[in-house]
């Protein structure tokens, strides 16, 4: 499963230990710009920091490959997407990976592209 920015994020603060069914799932992957969104966030603490560098070392980090960027580029052209959550959704669907997001909208128009939100479990 392939974990959008947002749920890294979350899953990195004190009180995200509640999303480990997906962050520490033996299959629990990230795109590549997912270090970079997640890393930039604007306000980013050290401690916030060290816990997203810890966390990503963990899992598979899926590369910014040239079938990703093509995807990436019909999702822009198609839905007039972010360049992020293009690159997010592109993996997923060149890996035929789910998507966990807390953001379901951003993605929600992708045709093929299975979305779980771990926030509407609760």
């Amino acid at each position: 499963m392939l974990l959008d920015t947002n749920i890294v994020i979350d899953a990195c603060k004190s009180d995200g230990v509640w999303l480990s069914p997906w962050t520490q799932h033996p299959e629990a992957a990230c795109a590549s710009v997912t270090r970079v969104e997640a890393l930039g966030f604007a306000g980013i603490n050290a401690g916030e920091d060290q816990a997203i560098r810890a966390f990503l070392n963990e899992v598979i980090l899926y590369a910014l490959d040239e079938e990703v960027i093509e995807s990436a580029v019909r999702l822009r052209q198609q839905w007039r997407m972010k360049l992020g959550d293009a690159i997010i959704g592109a993996t997923a669907l060149e890996y035929g990976l789910p998507l966990v997001t807390r953001n379901v909208d951003d993605f929600r128009h992708i045709s093929g592209l299975q979305v779980i939100n771990p926030f509407e479990m609760l």
